[in-house]
């Protein structure tokens, strides 16, 4: 029985109702249709009638139907973060993020189920229309006011629920009022059907009037309810012609429901608008509880809204939300009470407040146990949404103090856990305002974090600049050590160990003095790679034993998995491959734990390698396929590379030479396309194997049909024995005379064997990239061929004589 496809769409809150015609044509519309549009005003219906239609379709897609809830996010640039945060999709270095997940949507067939579109129009239209062009087997379901107006584009106008044509009970809108009336408490007779069919007729049939309205069926009858939102109706009617019937429909009835409540309900209600994403009593009570509601009073108030079904409440869970249309309401009456800035200020602050907690928790405190740092964690990264929030109010008020301070306190958005990108995109931001009421040690804090983003993202030399001007400016303490730690990696990756063996002594010997075992963890880690780098293995032994025995200490898992993964390091240095394997097998658990997919693919990409070392293929085989599915599920071209040149020492030592060299081209020139570099001295080696075996034109024309290999036909090759298609064209179907090319135009092809670029090739043969460009026209036409490999194959295997 296969796998359920994957995905996050919530459980329905109470029965659906009605619709069924449009859940069928929906249903049938998206097998035809790339990009399906739901479009309405608010309150119709559109959120509930896609994840039905998304739920219903899901064994469509195999790669996973997921949802993007984009009412949270206020600023463009945030969609494609998102939707990258949705998918488990995280930046890759010197790549572009829409770039890395697009790789990840082209796996398969796969549905996005983009909600709330309208606000960020036109940034969602550029996304989609990118991401249905480049993936085909990829679909989108919107839901907006308004279309995204892209070429691939069908828009589905929602209707409202059918009326009744006489006072009948089986229609749409008659049905949904009886089921949340019933769900409120209220068993309706025959007696009150003519009344709740003028008041759905009255509605307009729009599914969140009704259900404000049911759920008041226990306090008024139907009839009541309907004239007094018939009065409404005309006061909004006389008040604003200018907006849609509909609109002033919802209108009304959301202002009648919010006119029934006390004042303090009211109050309540318009300041619960300042979330952007789930909140709990507590947070509640913290944020909202100022004159004139006290704190005690929270609970009751809050319970009576959700009795009212003007805010949504998950039991489980104990999370509360507002739908988009209740929020916006709610956000209006909070700026005409003038209370906007202040209930915002006291959002901002009480996040700093809670993010600074977790950190401390999570990273700095000692002696706590792992339940208590995961529950940290989990608890930052809840807050994630309305942290962006309380970012936006911070750069839009000029709170610059207070929006560094959530920056550099949130795992959320650190590498540990978040996003490089965003990380660097929010303290750029705020940097760039002014600063004058910004202490100098904030300044050093926020520069500190920028480098650690930077550096996750490998630009080494700006992440270094940071890192040294942070340092300059933080007093002794947790940040201060973990600079001294990014420095030394950072030195250490460009190749300067004596700088970087300094500041990981000098970090390790501030943790130590101030017991701090993270800090000792990865001070004595770094310890141990400047050693390994400077080929001083007991002494790169001796500092990893130690990183984990204080990571371990300490509990948190990926400081723990770090220590792991660097013994294992230095046991494969060492030539102890049974070692080495069982140091990277003990990170994997905790790094699942941590839904560190990134990290975890590296770390299974290197059992894999080590296992095949061992020829334990069956595990090295499983161990990579892992690690590649990872890799692919997250967009990530630097770990699909990683896999390829696991997979090419897999083939090796199985005696598939040929198949290794295809995967270790295929690995080097997917790196290349991310501007990495390949390891060359690996390469060398095998490619010096080959031709000692399979001679010198083999080899450069397998290396050259490796290059361009897509990375799923080397994968293929190796792991399930598919060999590569023979090229085709003129070089397996005619000979061709070597007299047809001049001697300049065969160098050129013969240089195009070794990979190299027009500017390499120019500087071997002291001429210009612009006549090296000619010169591989020429061959193309005189040859039939249309790209550089099919070149590259037939110079390998037509090697010239004398011209």
């Amino acid at each position: 029985m296969p796998d359920a496809p994957r995905h996050n769409l919530p459980a329905e809150p109470n029965r659906f109702v009605g619709r069924e015609r449009d859940v069928d044509e929906l249903c049938r519309v998206l097998g035809r249709a790339r990009v399906v549009s739901l479009c309405g005003v608010g309150g119709i219906g559109k959120t509930r009638l896609a994840l039905r239609v998304a739920a219903g379709i899901g064994p469509r897609y195999p790669e996973g139907v997921w949802l993007v809830e984009l009412a949270r996010i206020a600023r463009p640039e945030l969609v494609v973060e998102e939707i990258a945060r949705v998918l488990g999709v995280r930046e890759e270095a010197g790549r572009p993020l829409l770039d890395t997940m697009t790789a990840r949507l082209r796996n398969g067939p796969c549905l996005l189920v983009l909600d709330n579109c309208e606000h960020l129009v036109e940034e969602c239209a550029e996304v989609a229309a990118a991401l249905v062009a480049s993936c085909r087997e990829l679909g989108i379901l919107a839901t907006s006011r308004e279309p995204l107006r892209i070429a691939s584009e069908l828009v589905w106008r929602v209707p409202p629920l059918d009326l009744p044509e006489g006072e009948g009970s089986d229609a749409e809108a008659v049905q949904l009022f009886l089921e949340r009336a019933t769900a409120a408490g209220t068993r309706l007779g025959p007696d009150s059907l003519p009344d709740v069919v003028r008041l759905c007729r009255a509605l307009d049939g729009l599914p969140l009037a009704l259900e404000l309205a049911a759920a008041r069926t226990s306090l008024l009858s139907p009839g009541l309810i309907a004239d007094r939102i018939d009065d409404r109706f005309s006061l909004l009617t006389t008040g604003e012609r200018t907006a849609p019937a509909r609109q002033r429909t919802l209108l009304a009835a959301v202002e009648w429901s919010h006119g029934l409540l006390s004042a303090k309900e009211q109050v309540l209600l318009r300041r619960l608008s300042v979330f952007a994403g789930p909140f709990d009593l507590g947070l509640t009570e913290r944020i909202c509880a100022e004159r004139p509601i006290s704190e005690p009073e929270i609970v009751d108030l809050l319970g009576g809204l959700v009795d009212k079904s003007l805010v949504l409440c998950d039991e489980t869970r104990g999370h509360y939300w507002l739908l988009e249309t209740i929020r916006r309401f709610a956000a209006e009456r909070l700026q005409e009470a003038a209370e906007r800035e202040a209930v915002r200020d006291r959002h901002l602050s009480v996040l700093c407040e809670l993010q600074e907690r977790h950190f401390a928790v999570e990273l700095v405190e000692a002696g706590l146990s792992w339940p208590r740092r995961l529950e940290a964690l989990t608890r930052s990264r809840s807050l994630l949404d309305d942290q962006r929030a309380a970012l936006d109010w911070a750069a839009e008020s000029g709170d610059v103090s207070s929006g560094l301070r959530l920056c550099f306190t949130s795992t959320g958005l650190l590498p540990v856990s978040g996003n490089s990108m965003e990380i660097v995109g929010w303290i750029e931001r705020l940097l760039s305002l002014d600063l004058t009421q910004v202490t100098d040690e904030q300044i050093a804090q926020a520069r500190g974090c920028l480098a650690y983003g930077l550096e996750a993202r490998d630009e080494l030399s700006r992440s270094l600049d940071h890192a040294v001007q942070s340092l300059a400016g933080l007093p002794d303490g947790f940040h201060r050590c973990v600079m001294h730690s990014l420095i030394a990696m950072v030195l250490l990756r460009t190749g300067r160990a004596d700088e970087a063996l300094h500041h990981a002594e000098r970090g390790l010997a501030r943790a130590t003095a101030a017991g701090d075992t993270w800090n000792e963890a990865a001070g004595l880690a770094g310890l141990s790679a400047v050693a390994l780098t400077r080929g001083r293995l007991r002494e790169a032994q001796r500092h990893g034993e130690q990183a984990l025995a204080r990571a371990c200490e300490h509990g948190h898992r990926w400081i723990m998995a770090r220590a792991a993964t660097q013994l294992g390091a230095v046991a494969e240095a060492r030539g102890d491959l049974v070692t080495a394997r069982a140091h990277y097998e003990t990170a994997v658990p905790w790094l699942k734990e941590l839904g560190s997919g990134v990290e975890l693919a590296r770390c299974l990409a290197r059992i894999g390698r080590v296992a095949a070392m061992l020829y334990e293929f069956a595990a090295a085989r499983e161990r990579l396929a892992e690690s590649l599915a990872l890799s692919r599920r997250t967009g990530q071209h630097q770990g699909v590379a990683r896999c390829l040149a696991g997979l090419s020492v897999l083939a090796e030592t199985e005696g598939d030479l040929d198949g290794a060299v295809l995967a270790a081209a295929a690995a080097a020139a997917l790196r290349e396309s991310i501007g990495q570099q390949s390891a060359t001295t690996r390469i060398e080696e095998l490619l010096a194997r080959g031709r000692a075996k399979l001679g010198d034109g083999c080899t450069a024309a397998l290396w050259s049909r490796g290059r361009a290999m897509s990375p799923d036909d080397a994968v293929r090759h190796v792991l399930e024995g598919v060999r590569p298609v023979a090229v085709t064209g003129p070089i397996a179907t005619q000979p061709v005379r070597h007299s047809v090319l001049t001697a300049r135009e065969h160098e050129v092809a013969a240089l195009l064997t070794r990979g190299l670029s027009n500017r390499a090739i120019a500087g071997e043969l002291v001429i210009s990239p612009a006549t090296v460009a000619r010169h591989i026209a020429n061959i193309m036409d005189k040859l039939g061929h249309t790209s550089r490999a099919q070149i590259a194959v037939w110079a390998a295997e037509h090697p010239a004589t004398s011209a």
